[in-house]
Parts: C-alpha cells; sequence; structure tokens
C-alpha cells in the first residue's frame, strides 16, 4: 500500500503521527487527560471516497464562495459567511437542543429532508444533563 497517498489524504484531516493511546505512569491509558479510548477515532480510513465525503460539505462551500466572489466580487463571500457565522452563534440554553433553523435557510437546507431531519428526534437524544450545571458551566460560574 502506497503510506506516502495516505499520508498526503490524512494531513488535512487526522494527525498520523499522535494516533496512539496516551499512557501514563503506571502503563495504562490516562483517561482523564486523554478521554476514553474508542477505537473509530484510531481508524484510518478504509476507503479512498470516505475522506471526500466526509469533507464534502466543506468543499462544497469553499467552491461556492470562490465562484461568488469570481461573479460579485469579494464582498458577496465575506457577507454570507458572516451572516453564516451569526446564525451558527444563536442557541437554545444549553440543556436544550437547537434546531439551526436560520442557518439551514441561510443554506437552503429548510427544503430538503435529510438523514438527521429524521433520526434526530431530541427525545432520544443523549444530551441529559442538569440544567442548573449547565448553565452555570456556560457562564464560567463552575
Amino acid at each position: 500500500q502506497n503510506t506516502r497517498g495516505l499520508r498526503s489524504q490524512l494531513k488535512d484531516s487526522v494527525p498520523v503521527t499522535g494516533m496512539g493511546q496516551q499512557v501514563g505512569a503506571y502503563g495504562v491509558q490516562d483517561t482523564l487527560r486523554s478521554g476514553f479510548s474508542s477505537v473509530k477515532n484510531e481508524l484510518l480510513p478504509s476507503h479512498a471516497l470516505e475522506l471526500s465525503e466526509k469533507n464534502f460539505q466543506l468543499n462544497q462551500d469553499k467552491m461556492n464562495f470562490s465562484n461568488l466572489r469570481n461573479i460579485q466580487g469579494l464582498h458577496a463571500p465575506l457577507k454570507l459567511q458572516m451572516e453564516y457565522r451569526a446564525a451558527r452563534q444563536i442557541q437554545r440554553l444549553p440543556f436544550l437542543q437547537s434546531s439551526h433553523l436560520a442557518l439551514d435557510t441561510l443554506k437552503g437546507n429548510d427544503e430538503s429532508i435529510s438523514f438527521e431531519d429524521i433520526l434526530n428526534d431530541p427525545s432520544q437524544s443523549e444530551m441529559v444533563g442538569e440544567p442548573h450545571i449547565m448553565m452555570e458551566y456556560k457562564l464560567g460560574l463552575m
């Protein structure tokens, strides 16, 4: 297998050099510093198109911004990026799931039904927590 080609594919997404587990003083993984280990995070892409699919939306946005810049000038993609950033910052309280409706409307995703629309039910979410503790953490009181 051509490792040079694989390394060039992975240079933007996954650092190849630090992929092993961090081992503490007693020869076991230091869970407090490195978090829980996950086999999924340590696997290399199994197919050449996996990285392409993973970065599809980012590549699509870059292409759209460059086309917009060529057609309308520098101000158009900058204005659109500022609107995207402002729409990303609009959120509900930390213990409630945000729908990002404004961002979906800006990107044109409000008229399409995707995988996340059907299987992303907030009642089945794993984000369950104490509202007061989550707000204190968000405000920097903890």
